[in-house]
């Protein structure tokens, strides 16, 4: 270890003089910062110059310039994302996990300087796979994360296309027995529907192409969206249906690898410049287009005629079994080969003047959708605020009868999502079965029944309700089953806590690697109160609560009523109500803290609660006597369901518990001391003895509260500012203390 008086390491190497930083994690709030103060303190104390940009959910912050790299002697990366490394080239770069940049600030500027020397271009891989003895994050932590970065790229083009094709099929269409809802050619509304179609084209190849991107970087995304494209299109191998995004999901992968193995083999100097923009795309793209058609591809197409010859000879069976076979089909990759099948199957029979199969099809066709829709207002907490707007264009989708709609919820969530999708499909097909519901044109959804194509509406409605319903709840209970079987595992390997926030990138979940020893964190887009998410062991990284509400709310200390500043659309409250105890050491004063986010009034100088649950209580109870708490009981299960998905112990004797609710009118904060502290299942193994509570309304707006948690989280890594705030003796002195926070 070095000294600012013996800049020596190991046997006369000379030391670092000045090394360059980069910290950030997926939603950007307190490891970002936390991260950022350890190395500059650890810097400081070994005499070495440093400067740490933070790229947090407010954006970079203290920028490196040119000149502050060019000078640099290495390049640190703590990061649970990927950062951009072109800037770097010709430095000795050390990437790992944006904890090990808190809990190992000394040891990492130690081992840059053993780091190799980067060559340009790129990306680092979140969790760090670049330096010597790096964090190392686990394959399946860079799959999880390569598929939610194709599923958030996706998104978009799932909700423009289809929420485009159904305006123009509701404004513009009708039925037609030859063809289906129909919208007359050259007219404006089939010009909107040919642009919802494109969107609808692209969505696969998006798919494909940025789980590959994430993979193997920007020479992986011209293969991963051809093969995506290919996957989609049977044309190209002889099938009626594309492999859809099932096939998009292989192709993803499939080029990602590819391409970082042709990376791997060394080639005479003069041809590595034209490696990642020639040679590695033509002949990755080359190599996976011809193995999906040629090996891929033909067996979707044989098992595509196998299921249509084996589907015309149960014709004759029951009709419930048969409902639930195609209703299965139908829900199985929602556009892809199977559900084609099944589709193809039921509408080639209309002419024949048999109706019934194609109205069993027509009641499944838009159980997905609507499942899933349905399924984020059931369980909000496990959806991003994406996904959750998301699953609102997806019960629009649904009643149009556009099965896509529920395809970005399940290429993220496939064990829980297909499997609950099948069974509502199953249960609305049989039901349509046995009802003998009929479709005359070859479309499904309630759009066809309102316009007057369907035989038995008001069974075909019931059929289609019932199978939402059943998908709705068997994914909600999937994804509760897999939460709690994650985190059992998760505990077993130790927790790091992590204070995070919703960031304003895109994304609907987006993964992260586990380091060595550390965590990861998972956010979500939009802007938003921050929330607790934890990782650990060497688990792949999953979104514990997705950050789901944009509000503010800022951690802060107090007793009595905060006074909330107007931010979003939270309004300025400034009623207080006194009393509570501790009234001593002057509440009452006046001056804003943390952007007015809390003042002396909801202080609590001494807890007498000694576990969890009851210092919990204690606190909520006393942010019920601002008058912004509408339900105290509802305050604190939040809170505690919030606890049982992972600590919001963060260490350094600090907890910050926190809740999301409507239980609250206006965001409001607590800050209590337990001199004895309070086991609040730390990593480090401290105590809790200062302790925040953070509540916040779903519908608070604003992102002031996000610079307030940075500077906070920042601050607490300060010893010397916990000390005084421990010390402080009354409710004054906290709150001075607080206002160091610039």
């Amino acid at each position: 270890m070095t000294s600012p008086s013996d800049p020596q390491t190991g046997a006369g190497q000379v030391g670092p003089r000045k090394l360059v930083a980069v910290t950030a994690c997926p939603t950007g709030i307190a490891h970002t910062y936390m991260a950022a103060e350890k190395l500059q303190q650890a810097a400081e104390g070994l005499g070495i110059d440093m400067k740490v940009e933070t790229q947090g959910s407010i954006g970079v912050e203290n920028a490196l310039s040119d000149n502050d790299v060019r000078d640099a002697d290495g390049v640190i990366i703590a990061a649970d994302k990927e950062v951009d490394l072109e800037r770097f080239a010709g430095k000795k770069i050390l990437s790992v996990g944006v904890a090990e940049g808190i809990r190992h600030p000394e040891e990492l500027i130690e081992r840059v300087q053993g780091a190799p020397v980067h060559g340009g271009g790129g990306s680092a891989p979140p969790g760090g796979a670049i330096g010597a003895g790096g964090g190392g994050g686990k394959e399946r932590s860079l799959a999880y994360k390569a598929l939610m970065n194709g599923v958030s790229y996706m998104i978009p083009f799932v909700v423009v296309g289809g929420l485009l094709i159904a305006i123009s099929l509701s404004l513009g269409g009708h039925t037609d027995p030859q063809g289906g809802l129909v919208i007359p050619d050259d007219s404006f509304w089939k010009h909107v529907n040919d642009i919802g179609v494109i969107g609808f084209t692209l969505m696969v190849p998006i798919l494909s192409g940025y789980i590959a991107y994430a993979i193997g970087d920007r020479p992986a995304l011209v293969p991963g969206m051809i093969g995506g494209w290919i996957a989609n299109t049977g044309e190209l191998y002889d099938s009626e249906a594309g492999a859809g995004f099932i096939g998009a999901i292989v192709t993803g992968f499939l080029a990602g690898y590819l391409v970082l193995w042709i990376k791997k083999i060394k080639v005479p100097k003069f041809a590595q410049p034209i490696m990642p923009i020639i040679v590695i795309p033509i002949v990755s793209t080359t190599a996976l287009g011809l193995f999906f058609i040629y090996v891929i591809g033909k067996p979707i197409a044989w098992i595509f005629e196998h299921l249509t010859s084996w589907l015309s000879g149960m014709t004759g069976t029951s009709a419930i079994l048969l409902g639930a076979i195609l209703g299965l089909m139908i829900a199985f990759d929602m556009g892809g080969p199977v559900n084609k099948t099944a589709f193809l199957f039921g509408a080639g029979l209309i002419a024949s003047g048999n109706q019934t199969v194609m109205g069993m099809c027509a009641a499944a066709i838009p159980v997905m959708p609507l499942g899933q829709g349905l399924a984020t207002l059931i369980r909000k907490k496990h959806y991003t605020e994406q996904e959750r707007e998301t699953g609102l264009a997806a019960l629009f989708m649904g009643f149009f009868g556009i099965s896509e709609g529920a395809i970005p919820f399940a290429a993220a969530r496939p064990a829980q999502v297909i499997p609950a999708n099948m069974l509502g499909g199953a249960v609305a097909g049989a039901i349509a079965g046995q009802a003998g519901v009929e479709d005359a044109v070859p479309h499904g959804g309630p759009i066809v029944a309102v316009l007057g194509a369907v035989g038995g509406v008001a069974m075909f409605f019931v059929a289609v309700a019932i199978g939402s319903v059943v998908t709705a709840l068997t994914t909600v209970t999937l994804v509760d089953i897999s939460e709690r079987k994650r985190r059992g595992a998760t505990a077993s390997g130790g927790l790091e806590p992590a204070l995070v926030g919703v960031g304003t990138g895109a994304g609907a979940a987006v993964g992260g690697s586990v380091v060595a020893g550390g965590s990861a964190v998972v956010g979500g887009p939009g802007t938003g109160a921050g929330e607790l998410a934890r990782g650990g062991g060497s688990s792949p990284v999953q979104t514990l609560e997705p950050p789901t509400a944009t509000g503010a709310g800022a951690a802060g200390f107090g007793e009595a009523p905060a006074k909330t500043v107007g931010g979003g659309g939270a309004g300025s409250v400034t009623d207080a109500v006194p009393g509570g105890e501790g009234s001593e050491g002057g509440a009452g004063s006046e001056g804003e803290v943390l952007s007015g986010y809390l003042d002396d009034r909801t202080v609590k100088l001494q807890l007498d609660s000694d576990d969890k649950e009851a210092a919990i209580r204690e606190l909520a109870a006393m942010l019920a006597t601002t008058g912004k708490v509408a339900d105290t009981e509802e305050l604190v299960q939040t809170a505690l369901r919030r606890e049982a998905q992972g600590t919001t112990g963060l260490g350094e004797e600090i907890a910050i518990p926190h809740a999301k609710t409507d239980a609250v009118t206006s965001p409001v904060v607590g800050f209590a001391r337990s001199r004895e502290g309070i086991e609040w299942g730390a990593l480090d193994g401290t105590k809790a003895k200062l302790i925040f509570m953070i509540s916040v309304p779903e519908a608070a707006a604003g992102d002031e509260h996000l610079r307030i948690l940075a500077l906070l989280s920042r601050k607490l890594m300060d010893p010397g500012f916990r000390e005084r705030l421990m010390a402080a003796p009354d409710k004054a002195e906290v709150v001075d203390v607080l206002r160091e926070i610039q």
